[in-house]
């Protein structure tokens, strides 16, 4: 197939344009504006046979039309995505994460294209810290801010364009994703950088908050799985059963890393912290039969570390004015 990846640049797309390509047949053409969180070195020495790049913005329609009538399939990463920064500026995440979605949807309408919606655990808010639940595919939206309520309302054009117009569309839902080419402003990448460089890692709050860990490779296995043998119409939970709290990650970072567990600074936790994610991906690996290659989070974080100490020259002009901002919000 020639398959269409918005957001190719950034970090989760990426790690998917390379899955493809090491996995796969498909010709992959990316489409990014490459924003800050977009970095074109992400997909430095793939086979220019069998890959192209496109710069270009999902809300252009022309150009959007265009690549859909040349792709047999698109899954869509593009997206506004620090919780953060959708707390100083929500516009760029309506913009991006709703008529960016809208203009996508409107594309695989006119041109009938199979079109996968890459989406978040955060739609469904969060849990208490000792609740035995999980999210699931039938848990109500809940989200708590700006990036997380306009992630549900493009879930929800999803739903909305496969009834009324049958857009051939499937939807994923993933928890949060470690590994590499992932920005240094993200929880894990910012304190593996900050040990590397000689600086304490940084802990928001009490550091009790729990995410469910997957590997961005599990990631893209995931995607490729429900692009192939997903029903159209259904959407997919997508996780590796790696519950941590920030508090935890920190600490094995700094041991992985040779120094003592508790070399770390609390800070200012984030406005709205959300206590705790958790997925239920028993649909994903029952009906596809789908499986995480990195069920042990500790290994799966000790590659990602030993990732980022080989590529620094990748993550280095990031990392001065990213802890400058974090440094003027008192984090």
């Amino acid at each position: 197939m020639k398959i269409l990846v918005t957001g190719g640049a950034g970090f989760i797309g990426s790690n998917f344009v390379h899955h493809l390509i090491e996995h796969t047949d498909h010709d992959v053409t990316v489409l990014d504006v490459l924003t800050y969180a977009g970095n074109r070195a992400s997909l430095d020495g793939l086979p220019e046979d069998r890959f192209r790049f496109v710069r270009g913005d999902i809300v252009d329609a022309q150009l959007v039309d265009r690549l859909f009538a040349d792709h047999d399939a698109v899954v869509h990463y593009a997206a506004e995505s620090h919780n953060d920064n959708s707390l100083e500026d929500p516009r760029p995440f309506l913009d991006t994460n709703i008529i960016g979605t809208y203009t996508l949807l409107e594309a695989a309408r006119r041109h009938g294209t199979r079109y996968h919606h890459i989406s978040t655990d955060e739609v469904y808010g969060d849990l208490e810290l000792d609740d035995p639940a999980r999210f699931t595919e039938q848990t109500p939206y809940n989200p708590s801010s700006p990036y997380s309520s306009t992630k549900a309302g493009s879930d929800l054009l999803v739903r909305a364009w496969v009834r009324s117009f049958g857009v051939q569309a499937t939807i994923s839902n993933c928890s949060n994703n470690y590994g590499p080419y992932q920005h240094v402003e993200k929880f894990i990448p910012r304190q593996i950088t900050n040990v590397l460089r000689g600086e304490r890692p940084k802990l928001y709050g009490t550091g009790e908050n729990v995410r469910d860990w997957i590997h961005a490779d599990d990631h893209s296995s995931a995607v490729l799985a429900i692009l192939e043998r997903g029903e159209i119409g259904e959407t997919y939970l997508i996780g590796a059963d790696g519950e941590r709290n920030n508090k935890d990650v920190v600490e094995l970072i700094l041991t992985q890393l040779g120094q003592p567990s508790d070399a770390y600074d609390h800070v200012k936790d984030r406005p709205g912290h959300d206590m705790r994610y958790a997925i239920d991906s028993t649909k994903l690996r029952t009906e596809l039969g789908w499986a995480p290659r990195y069920s042990d989070f500790e290994a799966g974080l000790a590659a990602t570390i030993d990732w980022y100490r080989e590529n620094e020259a990748w993550w280095a002009p990031q990392k001065d004015a990213t802890e400058a901002r974090y440094t003027a919000q008192g984090q």
